[in-house]
């Protein structure tokens, strides 16, 4: 009897590791592992919830919030500009006040060529408008409806605006290029212009008024035949129009023709 003890006090702790190692083996393969995934998960789980990320519930109320957010910051930035517009429009007197107006259509294939705006004849506005944004000279209404504008851009192919250099009042006429450039081609063969030299409307222009920014010359080709010519940057936004201003068209007899495509210089100058 106290062989048995004091072997049971040997082996007892072996026999009862081993017991409880096949037991487990046991449990496992008649589970398959059910319970020991259970346990895992149990013990897990409180970490698991500290690590993982938001919830599928919490992401889809961030998604509202920043959809908010951005109505809200794109609603401030409408709101500014028609403030600023409106702003700039009660410091003009009565009768050359403009009319704003909001950019609505635009084709991809005519893209720096025209736009439509969302006022028309029962706005006040007629053919040969003149059409300005932030930056100067946008364009000219070429046609009219009762609610809508389409106007040509200062862009476009066929447009020439008569313009002068700003510093030495060298002229010539501005073709648009398709583009947010546009190419100066100047009256005289060496023009006295450099880099950097502001263009507005001149006198000649038989279509704008004198005075209208346009743009700032980018580059210089003086050997170009049979005049020389500029690469003109110009400074409303054409890539990206949005809210513009219509003013009454010129009181004179040029103007009757709303074409952009005879700005021409007379004879006599």
């Amino acid at each position: 009897m106290f062989s048995v003890r004091r072997w049971w006090d040997r082996k007892g702790l072996q026999i009862g590791i081993l017991a409880l190692v096949v037991g487990s083996a046991w449990t496992l393969r008649q589970t398959q592992g059910a319970l020991l995934l259970e346990v895992y998960q149990g013990l897990s789980r409180p970490l698991q919830m500290l690590q993982s990320g938001p919830t599928p519930e919490e992401r889809l109320r961030d998604a509202r919030l920043l959809e908010l957010q951005t109505r809200i910051v794109d609603l401030e930035t409408q709101n500014q500009k028609l403030q600023d517009l409106l702003g700039y429009v009660e410091k003009e007197s009565l009768s050359s006040r403009p009319i704003p107006a909001r950019v609505v259509g635009r084709g991809a294939d005519n893209w720096w060529q025209q736009v439509t705006l969302n006022r028309g004849r029962s706005a006040g506005i007629q053919e040969g408008s003149i059409v300005k944004a932030d930056g100067g000279l946008v364009g000219l209404v070429e046609s009219v409806t009762p609610n809508t504008s389409r106007v040509l851009l200062v862009s476009d192919l066929k447009s020439q605006v008569g313009v002068t250099i700003s510093r030495t009042a060298a002229k010539g006429v501005l073709r648009g290029d398709s583009s947010d450039e546009a190419v100066l081609e100047f009256y005289e063969k060496v023009p006295n212009v450099k880099v950097g030299d502001l263009v507005s409307t001149s006198t000649y222009s038989q279509k704008f008024p004198s005075g209208l920014a346009v743009g700032r010359v980018k580059s210089l080709d003086l050997k170009k035949l049979p005049t020389s010519v500029a690469k003109i940057e110009l400074f409303p936004p054409i890539r990206s129009l949005d809210w513009v201003s219509i003013y009454p068209k010129p009181e004179t007899p040029e103007a009757e023709n709303p074409n952009l495509a005879n700005e021409q210089p007379q004879k006599s100058r």
